[in-house]
């Protein structure tokens, strides 16, 4: 990502800032898993989208007007003999020469440093309740300058949450991250497509899902954007299941929900195929029915439309098409009206997706707190399914134990939306070709 792109969204945070304020963030911590073993790290989204230093123990200070420099950062002080055991990390020249900081000092003297920071600025934006660390470090500065008002020194007088404002900034995508979204989204189709071609019956998901980890790996993105699902017959029915330790059975459907990140940004990708490359007529008369509601839902998504649309429109379809079926009964308006769909089809249709696979950004706005419109520059996805659980009695046993969803990744454009994650097969005839290796 530029380092001007990092420059811009400080500058923009700092407009949007109330006058004569400050604002400051911290990053995460390393975490250990055990032992001498610490997870691998991941910097809070927050904080890398403003900074783009993708270290442990690290915070920013945002000072508007400060002539000698708007940008200051506090992370670790390069040392050799560290490095010799955890590698290369920034140190304080390459905090300014590198990010872009126009003052970089030690972490350690971050608490000591903050009360001389925010002396002078009548209000702090912070993650108000994020980091209860942080909470006390900016409610002891506050209380150092307190004690010194008699010397005439002014200290902030107001708090206010900064992760709003750039938690508004992150819902529009700039055409920067859209090119990293993209790059998540091509390693991710690509595992999609091998997993199908992979899929034999009588293998365990996490087979599968290793094919996945690997394609993923090979192009050098090294971070899945969340566990990834993998997930054959009756398991493709809890909806968030990662066990993926079972065996796939021959006439059973696969649900994979996978997807990989790139430069701190998420892809996520959702597709269900049969385990032996041939739908039966259930499965494909179900499925057929999710991909209905699925381009519905898509064909909602447009500047001015509103995020409640495509979920309407993809729950129409569905109840409509569970009606023909014979798994619902009544009218089309009642049911969806009394909610009698949610048997099965328990979630929304979507979320806003970004550095987080479910990114930040209000669904509602104003203060009649309604669905906010779609604008352009905004990503989201469209994720309709249906599942029927082997224990739903309700209906006759050929439909049960089967698990659909389709997921894709959309971008709002200035006439529409434009389908980012198309190059993964999702037609019946794309996926059974795909299959039978009709085609690479």
């Amino acid at each position: 990502m530029p380092s001007e792109e990092f420059k811009q969204r400080r500058k923009k945070v700092m407009r949007e800032m109330k006058k004569r304020s400050m604002a400051l963030i911290v990053g995460h911590s390393a975490s250990v898993r055990n032992g001498d073993v610490e997870y691998p790290f991941r910097q809070d989204s927050d904080f890398l989208y403003l900074t783009g230093f993708d270290e442990p123990d690290a915070a920013a200070v945002f000072l508007p007007g400060r002539e000698e420099g708007e940008f200051v950062l506090f992370c670790r002080e390069f040392d050799e003999t560290r490095a010799l055991w955890t590698g290369y990390f920034a140190g304080l020249d390459e905090a300014v020469n590198q990010f872009g900081a126009d003052q970089a000092y030690s972490i350690e003297i971050f608490a000591d440093k903050l009360p001389e920071l925010i002396s002078g600025y009548e209000r702090i934006y912070y993650p108000i309740g994020g980091d209860a660390e942080l909470d006390r470090q900016v409610v002891d500065a506050v209380s150092n300058l307190k004690g010194k008002v008699r010397s005439g020194v002014r200290p902030p007088r107001q708090l206010h949450d900064l992760a709003p404002l750039i938690h508004e900034m992150r819902l529009y995508k700039s055409e920067a991250e859209l090119e990293a979204m993209q790059e998540a989204i091509r390693v991710s189709v690509r595992a999609h497509r091998r997993a199908m071609s992979y899929c034999q019956p009588g293998q365990y998901e996490y087979e599968v899902e290793a094919e996945i980890a690997h394609e993923f790996m090979r192009h050098g993105l090294r971070s899945a954007a969340y566990p990834s699902i993998v997930a054959g017959g009756n398991n493709a029915c809890v909806l968030h299941y990662t066990r993926n330790d079972a065996p796939l059975k021959d006439g059973d459907l696969l649900l994979i929900d996978a997807g990989v990140e790139c430069h701190g940004y998420a892809s996520d990708i959702t597709r269900t195929f049969p385990v032996n490359g041939k739908f039966s007529e259930e499965q494909k008369l179900l499925y057929e029915c999710v991909l209905k509601a699925q381009l519905a839902a898509i064909d909602a998504i447009r500047p001015d439309r509103r995020w409640s649309e495509p979920h309407d429109a993809a729950v129409e379809v569905l109840t409509r098409g569970l009606v023909q079926l014979g798994l619902l009964k009544g009218r089309v308006s009642r049911l969806v009206r009394d909610e009698v769909y949610k048997t099965f089809y328990m979630h929304k249709t979507g979320h806003w997706l970004g550095m987080d696979v479910h990114d930040v950004g209000a669904y509602k706005t104003g203060q009649e707190q309604e669905w906010r419109k779609f604008e352009p520059g905004m990503v989201l996805t469209v994720e309709p399914g249906l599942y029927i659980s082997e224990q739903c009695e309700q209906v006759d046993s050929r439909w049960r134990g089967i698990g659909i969803r389709i997921e894709d990744n959309i971008v709002v454009t200035e006439d529409g939306c434009r389908v980012l994650t198309a190059g993964a097969p999702k037609t019946v005839d794309e996926i059974e070709s795909l299959m039978r290796g009709d085609h690479d």
